[in-house]
């Protein structure tokens, strides 16, 4: 198993509550489709709507956020008419736009980009979320961020999320340091999960199929309230 698997494996066994056998069980397997119906029942049970939320130029098939879309029967994607020239107000319009569709409670399954237009949209929202998931926040006011663009999207908001989040960070993401993904969850409330050297948690930097990710998102899902 990579490092940055091993270490990612350390973070969710200590912030899991189930017993450390299961954790590991779950995320040293490389059945990705065994532990994907695992969140899929948990899902039935709980009957939310999943809103997968990508980021810049959108996931590609081979992303886990379009893995596990295909293989959740609630999880559906905000498509964005724009995304490799993304515009912050559409972006925002059009989360808000899902989240009110939604017939059930929402979770959000925001990457990157996706995370700010999902901030950005919580005043919007008129259907209940339940929860929100996010990975790899990218460091908006950072002047080294590229494209210089992104920057548009910023600042996030600082306001307790009136939900409860997760966000997964890696410690060498291009797009935003840890620091400030610990600084930016602190304000939310959200609870963080240390992803050690992972990149941008993406198919560039190995993360498809994502057991680990799986496992903790599942956890995640078993906390939540209906």
């Amino acid at each position: 198993m990579p490092p940055h698997r091993r270490h990612f494996l350390f973070e969710l066994m200590r912030w899991s509550s189930q017993p450390i056998e299961f954790a590991a069980y779950i995320a040293s397997s490389l059945d990705f489709r065994a532990s994907i119906s695992q969140i899929g029942a948990i899902m039935k049970a709980s009957e939310a709507d999943i809103l997968i939320i990508p980021g810049y130029t959108n996931s590609g098939p081979g992303h886990w956020q379009s893995r596990w879309q295909e293989k959740l029967s609630t999880a559906r994607r905000v498509e964005q008419a724009e995304w490799s020239k993304p515009v912050r107000e559409d972006w925002v319009a059009r989360v808000a736009e899902e989240v009110n569709a939604a017939t059930r409670p929402v979770v959000l399954v925001a990457h990157s980009l996706g995370i700010p237009a999902a901030i950005h949209a919580i005043p919007l929202f008129r259907t209940r979320v339940v929860g929100a998931f996010f990975v790899a926040p990218p460091e908006l006011d950072n002047p080294a961020i590229r494209p210089k663009h992104l920057m548009t999207f910023g600042p996030y908001p600082r306001d307790p999320l009136p939900f409860p989040a997760l966000t997964v960070a890696s410690r060498n993401d291009s797009f935003g340091s840890y620091e400030h993904a610990g600084d930016i969850t602190s304000a939310w409330g959200s609870s963080l999960v240390d992803a050690g050297e992972s990149g941008h948690i993406n198919t560039e930097s190995g993360h498809g199929p994502w057991p680990e990710g799986t496992m903790v998102f599942a956890q995640f899902l078993s906390q939540l309230k209906a």
